[in-house]
């Protein structure tokens, strides 16, 4: 028996319960594993919300991340002692995910730890830090450099931004931070950001180009603020977009594009492919700044998620939330 929390729809709504259940209640998958650690993200507050076309049937265990250790394998890849790590792939959404002390997964999923990476700090990391990382990847791919000039992190105090911040001033970036929340400036300087912009600063009409203001973004918000970014960007500038928590609509002209040559590139965790995500991975291991991490993250019980999930679309969680399973 393992405890999981379910997601069930009812005449009231959906409705999340802990609830004790067996392996033979397991999804299909060739590999079985024991959750050790998981998060909760923004798509899981969505999910416990029930807002519409993001869970695709019930009950469902929901949970788009879990690290831990793998119990039985089918799949010759995988033995019982591995420690792995799975984000994405519709977990939580079409799957059963990792807010649950046991899963069973598609071994094509799977991702090893590296050595230095135990469960809890992957989970610090989680979908939310595999995105960003694979923000950073490419803006260096697509040319920019630290000394092109400075980077806006938008949804700064997001699990996205917070990690991007840390990455970016990491590799020596000058990074502007946009935030909403004022008091959070301590927080994001603490973790690298160089300057603080009010989000406000990025609202109101749109206009075609706007004044320089950045080499480049990380974008995890999208709407009139990701508009409002690529209207300041710089000529050869690179805008990483990967989020849509204000909207998905993106009210901007083609000037950006065609006076200054900006690139505007979508960066997608989901269904990554498995090359890489194991390269994001290992430059994580490598680059990211534990003491920063740990700044940004939070522990809970399994038990609290629903209620972290519905604090989350109310935009007063920062950071990384992980969720320890066995507690």
């Amino acid at each position: 028996m393992f405890r999981a929390i379910v997601l069930e729809s009812t005449s009231d709504g959906v409705v999340a319960a802990v609830r004790e259940l067996d392996d033979g209640e397991l999804p299909a998958g060739e590999v079985t594993i024991d959750v050790e650690h998981s998060t909760v993200n923004y798509k899981d507050g969505l999910a416990y919300r029930g807002a519409p076309g993001v869970v695709r049937s019930y009950p469902i265990v929901p949970g788009v991340d879990l690290a831990g250790t793998v119990t039985a394998s089918d799949d010759p890849r995988w033995v019982p002692g591995d420690r792995v790590v799975v984000t994405g792939w519709r977990m939580g959404e079409r799957f059963w995910g990792g807010h649950a002390e046991r899963a069973r997964v598609r071994a094509d999923w799977i991702v090893r730890l590296p050595e230095t990476i135990d469960t809890r700090t992957a989970m610090a990391v989680g979908t939310a830090g595999l995105t960003a990382m694979l923000g950073v990847l490419a803006l260096e791919r697509l040319g920019l450099t630290p000394d092109a000039g400075a980077v806006v992190v938008t949804g700064a105090s997001g699990g996205v931004g917070s990690v991007a911040i840390s990455l970016l001033a990491g590799r020596g970036f000058e990074v502007l931070a946009v935030t909403g929340r004022p008091a959070e400036e301590p927080y994001l300087r603490g973790l690298g950001a160089h300057g603080i912009i009010d989000r406000a600063e990025l609202g109101g009409p749109v206009r075609p180009l706007e004044s320089v203001r950045w080499a480049g973004a990380i974008d995890a918000v999208g709407g009139p603020i990701l508009a409002h970014v690529l209207a300041a960007t710089a000529y050869d500038g690179v805008v990483a977009a990967c989020g849509l928590a204000a909207s998905m609509e993106l009210p901007t002209s083609v000037a950006p594009f065609i006076l200054r040559g900006v690139t505007l590139t979508g960066i997608e965790s989901v269904e990554a492919p498995l090359d890489r995500r194991v390269v994001a991975w290992a430059r994580l291991a490598d680059e990211l700044d534990r003491d920063a991490l740990e700044a940004m993250t939070t522990v809970v019980a399994l038990g609290d998620t629903p209620g972290i999930a519905r604090e989350i679309l109310d935009g007063r969680v920062r950071g990384r939330v992980v969720v320890d399973t066995r507690a």
